[in-house]
Parts: structure tokens; sequence; C-alpha cells
């Protein structure tokens, strides 16, 4: 049997096969290796950090009281993203909310789209602190123009530009044809052309 420490060095889908076999430990494992960057996340989805904090313990939740129902095999990471999300949905919902997410860095990807002028600045790389100033500056734009995007784009640029996951992650997360993804993301990427290219005060930046 694995031993405390051990768990810290276990790939999540054996926290989970742990788990499974009644390790609770495991399950406090999974939750602190993805405590920070869950929250992170649906605290920019949701805008709301009390809002963010129960969606987070409602998504354990959900993964403590139906772990039988897990797959064996099936990537951990974006099935904890697609337990969040849901619960995230369901949560604004009940709040009659809508949702607002921010973006402040795009990971490459080789099938992302190229060519725009938006895309090179975007990317995230080790800058100076010189640059590290204009980055800031500049993710605040950004932030202001993806949440001029409709609902359905805001959701796809979160999860693949600023969580990183790719495109069939989002796929399944969102419960959409791979293609879907894609083409959601590529407009995405143009309408964000467009409003910076519309907006004098952006270009300034």
């Amino acid at each position: 049997m694995a031993t405390v420490e051990a768990l810290s060095i276990c790939s999540d889908e054996e926290l989970v096969a742990h788990f499974r076999k009644g390790r609770k430990e495991a399950f406090a494992e999974l939750v602190r290796r993805y405590e920070r960057e869950l929250y992170g996340y649906l605290r920019r989805y949701l805008r709301d950090g009390s809002l963010a904090e129960d969606v987070f313990q409602n998504t354990f939740l959900q993964v403590y009281l139906k772990i039988e129902l897990y797959e064996k095999g099936r990537p951990v990471r974006p099935w904890l993203y697609t337990i969040a999300t849901r619960q995230a949905i369901d949560a604004m919902r009940r709040n009659g909310r809508h949702q607002s997410v921010s973006l402040h860095r795009i990971r490459d990807d080789q099938e992302s789209a190229e060519g725009d002028d938006m895309t090179g600045w975007l990317a995230c790389k080790e800058i100076n602190p010189l640059d590290a100033a204009e980055g800031e500056e500049r993710s605040l734009v950004v932030r202001a123009a993806v949440e001029q995007l409709p609902e359905f784009l805001r959701q796809v640029v979160l999860l693949g530009y600023y969580q990183g996951l790719k495109y069939r992650e989002i796929a399944e997360i969102l419960d959409i044809p791979l293609g879907t993804v894609k083409s959601r993301l590529h407009t995405a990427l143009e309408k964000l052309q467009a409003i910076w290219t519309a907006t004098p005060a952006l270009n300034e930046v």
C-alpha cells in the first residue's frame, strides 16, 4: 500500500485508483493538487470568489460521492474540469447569472490559428521586468476584449488559452464536437482581432 508520502508522486489516475480502493488520503491529495488550479479557473469563470469556493467544494463532493462512475483509464484532469464546468453552469443558472471570463495568456498549440496579430504578444514566455509591466497592462486590455465575446466563445477561450487544455479535452468538457471547438477558437481570435483593430485605445498599448 502506498504511503502518504508516496501518494504525492502518484499520477492523477493512480490517485483515483487508490481512492476507489478506499484510500481517503488519495482523495485528499487530489484535492490538494488541484485546489489552486481549479479554484483559479472557477473564480475567473464566475468572477465571484465566494461562488467559486462553493462550486469548488461541490465539484469535489461530486467526485467523492460518484467516484465509482469514473471510467478507468480516463484522463483525470479534463474529467475534473468537466465536473467543475457543469457545476459552475448549474450555479449560474440558479443565480440567474451569465458567464464572464478573463484571458491572460495563450499557450502554443500546433493546431491553433497562425498569423493573427494578437497571438504574438498573447504568447506565454519568459520576459524581463519591463516587459512584465507592459504585459500586465496588455492583459487588462485583452481581458476587456474577451469580455465582449459571446458566452460560447469566452468559454472555449478560457479553457483553451488560459487553462491550456487541448482541443479534444475541451470538446469532452463542453460535450461538443472537436471541429466545433476549433471553429469557435478560430472565430474567437478573429473577433478579438476585430475588437483590437476597431478600438484606438487598445492599439496604443
